[in-house]
């Protein structure tokens, strides 16, 4: 291979790594919810925070279009998605069909020490639910999401470990838009339920409560249309 070529690929491979990470990062924000549906995600100001070009900011609120969590309207930009009450149902109908799959491969594979690490991950998440304010919440939200990203990094598939990333951003944004309560974030005890029946060996009570689990999330969303009004009748003039 050619100086020339070797520098033209070192550099392709900095950018799609540029790309990777700005788009991971934009994700967590969604996942925590510190970026709510709707907010703008202009070229420019995406460019300076991560202090890249706009072609590369441009790259990753593209990658992220693909995956549902940015929407790219033509002369207005990009925006976190805003999912309709149709897309949400959808998403939660994909959890229940890809999670029991996802946690029998998991469980086929899992050993003592990641049997330890997801009871680790359970008590970090009952500690931040004992705790209060925004940022605990923010927390709370991102380490329910890890317990269902673990078990699919547990299952050795990572195209269904790419897949549940995504879900579990999509919801997250479909919770930050509709979820009523804190169960919306992920039931605690749900989880631990889960890991116990994987631990004892019964696979079909696990897959069975983890579909419970999922709609019991769903349960608490409120998913009904919502009148739109305009300016003058919002405010009542």
């Amino acid at each position: 291979m050619t100086p020339s070529a070797n520098a033209l690929l070192q550099a392709d491979d900095s950018a799609d790594t540029g790309t990777q990470q700005i788009r991971d990062a934009i994700r967590d924000a969604i996942v925590e919810r510190r970026l709510a549906p709707g907010t703008k995600l202009s070229e420019a100001d995406v460019g300076n925070l991560f202090n890249v070009s706009r072609t590369l900011a441009r790259a990753a609120l593209q990658a992220l279009s693909y995956e549902g969590l940015v929407s790219v309207e033509k002369n207005r930009g990009a925006f976190v998605a805003y999912p309709s009450p149709d897309e949400a149902k959808q998403i939660f109908a994909a959890r229940r069909l890809v999670e029991p799959g996802i946690l029998r491969e998991a469980a086929a594979r899992i050993t003592p020490s990641q049997i330890q690490h997801l009871r680790q991950l359970l008590q970090e998440e009952g500690r931040l639910i004992s705790e209060r304010g925004q940022t605990a919440r923010r927390a709370e939200i991102k380490a329910s999401g890890d317990f269902h990203l673990t078990l699919a990094s547990i299952s050795g598939n990572a195209i269904m470990q790419r897949f549940m990333e995504e879900l579990v951003a999509r919801s997250s944004l479909v919770i930050a838009l509709y979820g009523q309560s804190a169960v919306s974030s992920c039931g605690h005890s749900e989880h631990g339920d889960i890991v116990t029946a994987i631990e004892a060996g019964d696979l079909d009570r696990a897959c069975h409560l983890m579909v419970h689990h999922i709609s019991h999330i769903e349960a608490d969303l409120d998913l009904r249309e919502r009148k739109s009004f305009g300016l003058k009748e919002a405010f009542s003039i």
